[in-house]
């Protein structure tokens, strides 16, 4: 018999969040797991059942009132999981590997028209790809599996055996969910997209190109420097070429190995193409090289149901009005999670965000974000947000190292990727867009302006050819306005003291 909040009388440490206090009882998720021993990464939020009338959180718990109780019983915790933590796929898929069919046939026979048990009764099905000993339902309205308030759903379609509506955003091999935050909401509302193009469209389509030429080689040397890469200028102009075709193609899993192509140029030393084994993110003891992973990759047998999965949801999402900024954070970060590739996962990966951005319309054609430049400005953030996923799964992965130093995952890994929140990425990846919208587009609007006054300037005042004033201005604003003693000696030691504190005052009062 499952008994659950057994430690309910004591201060309770749960997966190393802080210790609940004394009086307190698991809710929910974190019931579930608790009391089946599910091998499963904790969820960023949990519940709580407090001694006090009032809902609270504290740090990672979200602590309810005595009213809120929920029978301890299995179903008691799926309903309050269910109504107040939203759908967790991978618990849930946890769970229903533990549990018999039998517990939950009993309870849709017991409850057959309640909303949540049918809910329970797709998802079983769902996840399982089993059906049970069930007839399927003919009454009871019809009710959505994602609850909007909570989650983001994708499109709806309808399960007439269970009357239920499946809105998960994705499919069974891959369905990452992202739940409903204040900063999310917050981003949604400020309609980042029509923002963009407005402003583009007030900016003069000459000013466009070279502001747009400029960002599409940053962001491709940007996204290169995050892989502690400095590559010939040639690679990076290579690599922005495809960005700049980011969205123009149908996605599938050989165009993925076409760009890794593009991106690995010299594939001497790496077998291109899916790996065909296991594979980590990390380091190398000096002196054994014994692996030492941050991130474990999905196992080399498993990368076609998972690409084939994430393919198919970016599909499905695709002919929905899911949010841009949401697909691209499924898209791009499911992708780098799994790490298909011996090498060029990471490029591919900001690439994606480029490609889901295009795609939908999010800017105006010819115009690529500068994704990767803002990553690169955010990069511990960056790390940050990554290691949210990767660290607390390596906790379940058993490995073991190879003759050749790599990893051999030796269990069942495929739910760590296909079932997971997204919500901490979403959110990093919005404030990238955010400040793009408002800072770096602009500001590469203004700068460009601002060049234009001082290059005429500089022509009406010295006869010089424009290489030369180029160079000139970009001495100028690397100096803070001054031009540099070693500069004034060799590039530009024709010009006068006079000439040079004249185009330095004007650089001032033109850039401030």
């Amino acid at each position: 018999m499952v008994i659950y909040n057994q430690n309910s009388r004591r201060a309770t440490v749960f997966h190393g969040f802080s210790a609940l206090k004394e009086g307190y009882s698991l809710a929910g998720y974190s019931a579930l797991i608790s009391a089946h021993g599910l091998k499963v990464p904790v969820p960023d939020f949990l519940c709580a059942i407090g001694t006090k009338h009032k809902k609270y959180d504290h740090e990672r718990w979200h602590i309810f009132t005595p009213r809120h109780k929920p029978q301890d019983t299995l179903y008691g915790h799926l309903i309050f999981a269910l109504k107040y933590e939203g759908v967790d796929l991978a618990v849930l898929n946890a769970l229903f590997q533990k549990i018999e069919a039998r517990e939950i046939q009993v309870i849709i026979r017991t409850e057959p028209t309640g909303s949540y048990s049918r809910r329970l009764w797709f998802l079983w099905e769902w996840l399982r790809d089993e059906q049970l000993y069930i007839e399927d339902a003919t009454t009871g309205n019809f009710v959505p599996l994602i609850d909007s308030k909570l989650q983001y759903e994708g499109k709806s379609y309808s399960s007439k055996r269970h009357r239920v509506r499946n809105n998960l955003p994705g499919t069974r091999n891959f369905c990452p969910l992202i739940r409903k935050t204040k900063k999310l909401e917050k981003c949604i509302g400020e309609k980042l997209s029509e923002t963009a193009i407005k402003n583009i469209g007030q900016t003069h389509p000459d000013l466009l190109s070279r502001a747009a030429a400029f960002l599409l080689l940053k962001d491709s040397k940007a996204s290169y420097t995050i892989e502690g890469e400095t590559p010939p200028h040639n690679r990076i102009e290579r690599w922005g070429r495809a960005i700049s075709e980011a969205g123009q193609r149908k996605l599938s899993i050989s165009e993925l190995e076409y760009l890794q192509q593009i991106v690995i140029e010299d594939n001497r030393f790496i077998k291109a193409g899916l790996r065909k084994e296991s594979g980590f993110v990390g380091e190398h003891d000096r002196s054994t090289g014994m692996p030492m992973p941050d991130h474990i990759s999905a196992r080399a047998e498993d990368l076609s149901t998972l690409l084939s999965g994430l393919i198919d949801t970016y599909e499905l999402l695709c002919k929905d009005d899911f949010d841009a900024v949401l697909l691209a954070t499924i898209l791009a970060f499911g992708f780098v999670f799994i790490h298909p590739f011996e090498d060029g996962n990471g490029r591919i990966h900001r690439y994606l965000f480029h490609h889901v951005l295009a795609e939908k319309g999010f800017v105006q054609k010819g115009l690529i974000f500068p994704v990767s430049a803002v990553i690169l400005d955010r990069i511990e953030e960056y790390r940050k947000t990554l290691e949210h996923f990767s660290k607390p799964r390596l906790d379940f992965i058993e490995w073991r190292p190879t003759e050749k130093n790599n990893v051999d995952v030796l269990n069942e890994t495929i739910n760590l990727y296909r079932y997971f929140d997204a919500t901490k990425q979403a959110e990093f990846f919005f404030e990238c867009v955010e400040e793009t919208v408002n800072k770096t587009l602009p500001e590469e609007v203004a700068y460009l302006k601002k060049y234009d006054i001082l290059n005429e300037f500089i022509k009406n005042y010295i006869d010089m050819p424009d290489k030369l004033v180029d160079l000139l201005i970009r001495f100028l604003t690397q100096n803070d306005g001054k031009l540099s003693k070693r500069a004034s000696e060799k590039e530009f030691e024709k010009l006068t003291d006079s000439e040079i504190q004249a185009i330095e005052e004007k650089y001032a009062e033109i850039f401030g």
